[in-house]
């Protein structure tokens, strides 16, 4: 009988990070369900049924990290998967963002990922095997307005991504990365139902002409979170529906 898995999803009570959650939970994978907010983590949790653990702690706070993870480790007895998708948005103009503004985005988008990251490899390590899965955006693709910091955080991630899986690969822990397109989420929904020019610039640059379910992100974690992609890493895959190559 295999072992039973065990991953931690950051942002994991709602949108694509809730979605992914679900695949894994459905799949017989313990997860440990990331959020900053008990009681919309745990009713998460009670909906992803018996697989799905909640894992409560603000990530900004990095110094709690390592303590948490360790609670995990001995609780489950291995950590076979991590999912860094917790992350935060802010949209401005670019002069009036201020240095707090921007500090603020890369806290939580780049250097919780890497203590994260740094942490969960070290039981990783001891196994020798692991697989871990963050999650980028086509704003690292591409020169989108009113997103400097968000910008920056996610090209940062895609690099942290590629220097991982080298630093890494040794102890047989595998690194890679998704970039989601135009995804359904209530935040995407209302942000483009308001701007329908908005909304048909985007699709009209979508090969296939519509937007990404949750799901679909959901479906590629768990070809990375699995052994079906073993002999992969250090990879960026985008999950747009041709977005990115569209013209």
């Amino acid at each position: 009988m295999e072992k039973q898995l065990t991953a931690i999803v950051t942002g994991g009570n709602a949108g694509l990070g809730y979605a992914t959650a679900k695949k894994l939970c459905d799949n017989g994978i313990i997860t440990y369900v990331n959020g900053r907010n008990g009681e919309k983590t745990k009713n998460a949790c009670e909906e992803l049924g018996e697989n799905a653990r909640p894992f409560i702690l603000d990530l900004n706070n990095l110094k709690e990290i390592p303590a948490a993870i360790e609670n995990i480790a001995k609780e489950a007895g291995s950590v076979d998967i991590l999912v860094n998708n917790a992350g935060i948005n802010m949209k401005k103009e670019l002069l009036e963002v201020t240095d707090e503004e921007f500090q603020s985005i890369l806290h939580t988008n780049v250097t919780s990922v890497f203590v994260m990251t740094r942490e969960v490899s070290k039981y990783m390590k001891k196994q020798n095997s692991g697989s871990i899965i963050n999650i980028s955006s086509m704003a690292a693709q591409y020169g989108i307005p009113k997103v400097i910091a968000y910008s920056a955080s996610k090209t940062a991630v895609e690099g942290m991504t590629r220097a991982m899986a080298v630093d890494l690969a040794q102890f047989g822990i595998r690194v890679n990365c998704i970039a989601p397109g135009f995804i359904k989420t209530n935040m995407s929904s209302k942000a483009l139902d308001s701007e329908p020019e908005r909304k048909q610039k985007v699709l009209s640059r979508t090969p296939m002409g519509k937007l990404g379910e949750p799901s679909d992100v959901a479906d590629a974690v768990y070809y990375f979170a699995t052994s079906e992609s073993k002999f992969t890493t250090g990879t960026i895959l985008p999950i747009d529906g041709g977005n990115s190559i569209g013209f």
